[in-house]
């Protein structure tokens, strides 16, 4: 037997975003009935290189398809500026959950994007206003790229109001997508105040004071203890939606709030599992602002994962060679 090894181009190829949005959103609601296993995230802390490790195994079986993988990414803020690398990279391992075979190799850094898109997208189609034609992004980075393209899949996006300090970024959002959206440079406030919202930095002092009265704000920047973008009257006046109740209370956007006792059980709505399988209702007329609290889950890679390896096979995507051996 061999294995298929995809790399970033392959993984774009092998990509229709549409499917990796429904097959996440299908793990999802496997996560709420209990038909994934998900160990805890673990990480290897390295303050030396400003830098972590994480591995991120799971298995997902859902009416269509089952799945199991695992993911080696990292978080090194300074790998841009010292090394010219992304600041995140990964390596997903795609394995055949009846015989262990590893069926592909795949480069992660572009699955985690796309992933991670397809989570706001998911969110997006639940918890914000069905009208929104407008989405406002604040951070201007590849992410922000990612959320854009998913969430255009839910709603019919026209206007797009960015918000950051990097021109350059700015300007090569702009370049991207400057034909097919109405793209507007705008303050924070401004981008918040939008129906829709993604925030996708890194910081640790919020920084979106004010938002609008039925805005759903995808909280996407969060991912380790101590990060918030979020400030703290903005939760506690939100409908919140979680990915995962360990990971947001440790690291996600609602961290900070909750080790300082502003936020606790009754202030969070549901898992966004709950929301997709029927357990707990999404937007309803009565709501105001919703916020979606995404750390990550290894179940949106195996699902991201699977879409591409069935495409990459069926249109002969990558190469084929042998990781290991079959002798018995």
């Amino acid at each position: 037997m061999e294995s298929l090894l995809l790399g970033p181009d392959d993984v774009r190829k092998s990509t229709q975003l549409s499917d990796i949005i429904d097959a996440i959103e299908g793990a999802f609601a496997a996560y709420a009935r209990d038909d994934v296993q998900m160990p805890a995230k673990s990480y290897i802390d390295l303050p030396q290189y400003d830098g972590d490790f994480r591995s991120m195994p799971a298995y997902v079986e859902t009416d269509d398809w089952e799945a199991a993988a695992v993911k080696w990414v990292n978080s090194h803020t300074e790998n841009p500026d010292r090394h010219d690398l992304p600041t995140v990279m990964g390596t997903v391992v795609y394995s055949d959950p009846e015989t262990a075979y590893p069926l592909a190799l795949l480069d992660g850094t572009v699955l985690t994007r796309l992933r991670t898109g397809a989570a706001a997208a998911v969110a997006t189609r639940h918890l914000a206003p069905e009208d929104a034609t407008m989405l406002g992004l604040v951070g201007a980075g590849i992410q922000s790229h990612t959320q854009l393209e998913a969430i255009a899949q839910v709603r019919d996006i026209e206007r797009v109001v960015l918000s950051d300090l990097n021109d350059e970024a700015i300007a090569a959002f702009r370049e991207e997508y400057g034909a097919a959206y109405d793209v507007r440079e705008g303050s924070i406030e401004e981008a918040a105040s939008c129906p829709v919202v993604s925030t996708t930095t890194p910081v640790r002092d919020p920084i979106v004071e004010t938002v609008g009265d039925r805005t759903h704000i995808n909280a996407m920047g969060a991912d380790a203890a101590g990060k918030q973008e979020l400030a703290p009257g903005v939760l506690r006046n939100a409908k919140i939606v979680i990915d995962d109740y360990e990971q947001c209370t440790h690291s996600g956007e609602i961290n900070v709030g909750w080790e300082e006792g502003l936020l606790g059980d009754d202030d969070i709505h549901g898992e966004l599992g709950d929301v997709v399988a029927g357990d707990a209702a999404g937007r309803t007329a009565a709501d105001g602002v919703t916020v979606f609290d995404s750390t990550g889950l290894a179940i949106q890679d195996v699902a991201a994962a699977h879409v591409v390896y069935e495409r990459a096979e069926r249109e002969g995507i990558g190469t084929r060679f042998p990781l290991v051996g079959t002798e018995t």
